[in-house]
């Protein structure tokens, strides 16, 4: 069975950094992509940054030179590193893993979410 957990949200003012984390657990033989979403309220899901194993990164618009996402291979985990933040930065973050082989299995894996507040 394939778990991720997330950690590393909270609150922060405007222009300050997060970094978040997330630990994908289970018996696990590669992953092809790592993502981060989230979900503001009253807004739609939207994908903030996505990591391939073969190194391809792809980022939202409004997060472009202000996140930087990467991955411990070895460890299955995937950070988003988040600077200069704004208010419009606020909302709850999960983290995806996409094709997830597992040896019997494929398939898509969600982290349970973390809050990111950027308020002063």
């Amino acid at each position: 069975h394939v778990q991720l957990v997330e950690s590393g949200g909270g609150l922060v003012q405007p222009g300050g950094s997060l970094s978040l984390s997330c630990a994908a657990s289970g018996t696990i033989f590669s992953i092809i992509a790592m993502c981060w979403y989230r979900l503001a309220p009253g807004k739609q899901r939207e994908l903030v940054a996505s990591l391939t194993s073969g190194g391809s990164t792809n980022y939202a618009d409004s997060v472009k030179c202000r996140f930087t996402i990467s991955r411990d291979f070895a460890k299955n985990t995937v950070y988003l590193q988040m600077d200069s933040l704004k208010p419009e930065d606020t909302a709850v973050y999960y983290c995806n893993a996409d094709r997830v082989y597992t040896g019997a299995t494929v398939g898509n894996y969600w982290g349970q979410g973390t809050q990111v507040t950027v308020s002063s």
